[in-house]
């Protein structure tokens, strides 16, 4: 399931966000720092130092949006969520074709995530930038994604995706990984089209009473803690 969710952040959150990202001593690194095997030799970009109290201080502010927006909650079922990373693409960096690592290591603990759900939430304007699109397969079909400053996509961590060339001036945007409670993708999009449904209705009505049984009992079915 591929799935956009408009105004992640509000403005006063873009701007603080962009500001910091943009003076002159944002710690920015290669982004093959923090690349695998795959994604090093076909990865051109810029990232805030995983590990820098920017990098904390503005992913908390994506985290605390997140947890606010109910689409986010309801379509992904969130587990474990890595911690946000931030970066940049300029003067014809991009990112080639490349899956998402299956495992990965939250910074500072010994515990391990499993990337279920992969975003991306843009940060810059799509008017002061060329190229940079997202680039996601689906089904045999490529997505071409290019959302507004603020809006964020979500997509299985399982698919080939790639960020093409930015041909003018900066792409800046947030990305990060989900381990869900629900561990396979058509059943993640099974309950959240159910629940969407279940919240189109009377909530006292007996059609909506059965389906929210019929939607928790498909998560005990399923859900993986």
């Amino acid at each position: 399931m591929i799935l956009q969710l408009p105004a992640v952040l509000t403005d006063a959150q873009l701007d603080e966000l962009r500001a910091k990202l943009t003076a002159d001593d944002a710690p920015w690194v290669a982004g093959k720092t923090t690349a695998g095997h795959q994604g090093a030799r076909v990865k051109q970009n810029l990232q805030i130092a995983e590990e820098s109290p920017l990098a904390r201080e503005l992913g908390d502010i994506v985290l605390s949006a997140l947890e606010r927006h109910p689409l986010f909650v309801g379509a992904v079922l969130p587990r474990v969520v890595y911690p946000p990373m931030f970066n940049r693409y300029e003067g014809g960096m991009h990112f080639g074709d490349h899956i998402d690592g299956a495992l990965r290591r939250l910074p500072g603990t010994r515990r391990t995530l499993r990337t279920d759900v992969s975003a991306t939430l843009f940060l810059a304007s799509p008017e002061t930038y060329d190229g940079g699109e997202l680039l996601v397969e689906d089904g045999g079909h490529t997505r071409s994604i290019r959302l507004a400053a603020g809006d964020m996509v979500l997509y299985p961590s399982t698919s080939v995706h790639r960020v093409a060339p930015v041909t003018r001036g900066v792409r800046l945007a947030c990305f990060f990984w989900v381990q869900s409670t629900v561990r396979d993708d058509g059943q993640r999009a099974l309950l959240f089209s159910l629940d969407r449904a279940i919240q189109k209705l009377d909530a006292s009505s007996p059609e909506s009473i059965e389906l929210t049984g019929v939607y928790h009992n498909l998560l005990r079915m399923w859900v993986d803690v």
